[in-house]
């Protein structure tokens, strides 16, 4: 089996593509012996073979994305269709697959993140899929990440297993990981090849990880008006812990009165249903933008904003 694992690394020639795919999804396969460069005979005994650099049947892929502040990194090699039945055939029902080609395919977390309520710690996980014939397939997170594919799988490593509906997809030769549906709180991690996708929802605990850095961050600069300011506005905007916004906002003010913590002030109170007071902020920070350039480009709206706050009002 070392023999198998040199082989794919450093690449075989194109001709052997189709035992390489196949071996990569599974199947027990007979490999010819690889083309080499024989050492000269006045060399040592344990000289290693030359293997020429020629092009992988299932070629290294990577792929990341930011989510809220996690970032997600699947590492994987990508095997080819070549006018052969994927589902059911190369990738068999009711057997373990290892989710892409050679070694393991690699996913990585850089903070904890949920899947379909299940909390999986920061780390990196080997992927497998359990695909069913008639029914939800199941997609595994395991801890062991150096195997070569699922050679030597044990379910007692499993961290998770999800369960994910395949869904018709147009034929994608090349199996594809890619993001969808990004934002701050969760994402999508699809699954494509052939004529099916599978969807894997991610959900990060976005809010409590900026809450935790805030705190940090104001007990080193207590007294920095600024950054009091962009605590609360982001509590505001993701309308999150009033009272602790309120309470920020308010040592902002106190230590700089400007339009900025003046119009945060304003939206706060108005998401509160407190109309009369907010009306009394807002005004202020539309007579301050002039000393405010940051703000001027959003003039127009902000009087948008005091007209309907008033028409609530009164």
């Amino acid at each position: 089996m070392m023999k198998d694992r040199l082989l794919a690394r450093l690449g075989l020639s194109i001709s052997l593509a189709v035992f390489y795919t196949c071996g990569a999804l599974g199947q027990t396969v007979s490999e010819p012996t690889p083309t080499s460069i024989t050492p000269p005979t006045n060399a040592p005994e344990n000289a290693q073979p030359v293997l020429l650099p020629l092009p992988q049947a299932s070629p290294h892929a990577l792929t990341s994305q930011t989510i809220g502040l996690t970032e997600v990194v699947v590492d994987y090699h990508a095997p080819s269709v070549r006018n052969r039945t994927v589902w059911g055939g190369l990738v068999p029902y009711e057997q373990i697959w290892r989710a892409g080609a050679n070694e393991n395919t690699i996913i990585r977390f850089s903070t904890p993140v949920i899947l379909r309520g299940q909390t999986v710690v920061a780390g990196q996980y080997s992927i497998y899929v359990l695909p069913h014939a008639d029914r939800e397939w199941e997609l595994i997170l395991n801890r062991v990440i150096n195997h070569w594919g699922s050679e030597g799988y044990d379910a007692n490593a499993d961290v998770v297993r999800v369960p994910v509906m395949p869904e018709t997809a147009p034929f994608h030769e090349t199996l594809l990981y890619w993001f969808s549906d990004v934002q701050p709180t969760g994402a999508h991690l699809n699954l494509t090849w052939e004529k099916r996708t599978l969807v894997l929802p991610i959900e990060t605990e976005v809010h409590k990880q900026v809450l935790s850095s805030i705190e940090q961050v104001l007990q080193q600069k207590p007294n920095d008006w600024q950054l009091l300011a962009q605590a609360a506005d982001y509590l505001v905007q993701n309308n999150l812990q009033p009272e602790r916004a309120l309470t920020y906002i308010n040592e902002s003010l106190k230590l700089q009165d400007v339009a900025t913590n003046n119009w945060i002030k304003a939206r706060l109170l108005a998401q509160q249903q407190d109309f009369g007071t907010a009306i009394v902020y807002a005004r202020k920070a539309i007579k301050l933008v002039d000393k405010d350039e940051a703000l001027k480009p959003q003039l127009p709206s902000m009087r948008i904003a005091l007209t309907e706050w008033q028409s609530k009002a009164y």
